[in-house]
């Protein structure tokens, strides 16, 4: 089994590949591997995609990779492989991003990208640091994670699905802000897991484990 962390160069990897591998390592899931090679991406029995800074500079940056994101799309939406999205990895599964410019996401969650705006003043934007998860569906990388859990934020944007039910999970920052998402073989957390502590390492094991 191999899981591949895609590197298109959105930021520093590490802490995720450090994370990843110590709960292959307890899973017995098989390797885990930091790449740009499509080849590798082709060959993932999973995909995880990170993402750190600005929607459409994320993901241009992706599609530079040209082979990349065709040998990524080819193993979500045709072989269904196992995917996460991280963080901005995660608001390019949306169909638009609006951060800056109105950009065109990968589209397979049927959503939109917006500005969080808490309705309580006070609260700042980004929305940075620890919040407690509110679990609004089940699904198998959510297993022992249960609403209370924290998990570790920074972002400024949310993804707001079209569908209700395609919502996982959500935290309240001045009104409700979307943390998780889901459909098929897709999972996507704004949050990142590898600073989440134990819910977090929970669902990268979930993760490594799941098959759709």
């Amino acid at each position: 089994m191999l899981t591949v962390l895609i590197d298109y160069e959105s930021g520093n990897l590490h802490s995720a590949e450090k994370a990843f591998q110590r709960m292959a390592r307890e899973t017995g899931a098989g390797e885990v591997l930091v790449s740009s090679s499509p080849d590798d991406v082709a060959r993932a029995d999973r995909l995880v995609l990170p993402g750190d800074g600005a929607f459409p500079s994320c993901l241009n940056g992706l599609k530079s990779y040209a082979r990349v994101h065709e040998a990524m799309a080819e193993a979500v939406t045709r072989r269904a492989v196992p995917f996460m999205g991280i963080c901005v990895g995660m608001q390019m599964l949306a169909s638009w991003g609006r951060e800056y410019e109105d950009t065109r996401g990968l589209g397979w969650i049927e959503g939109e990208v917006v500005r969080i705006a808490p309705a309580d003043p006070a609260l700042k934007v980004p929305h940075m640091g620890w919040n407690d998860l509110v679990i609004d569906g089940a699904h198998p990388v959510l297993d022992g994670v249960a609403t209370g859990d924290h998990a570790y934020f920074v972002h400024s944007y949310q993804f707001v699905p079209e569908r209700p039910q395609d919502r996982l999970a959500h935290v309240d920052y001045g009104g409700e802000v979307t943390a998780i998402v889901a459909r098929d073989n897709v999972i996507g957390l704004q949050f990142h897991p590898e600073k989440s502590q134990a819910p977090g390492l929970r669902m990268i094991a979930n993760f490594l484990t799941w098959r759709p």
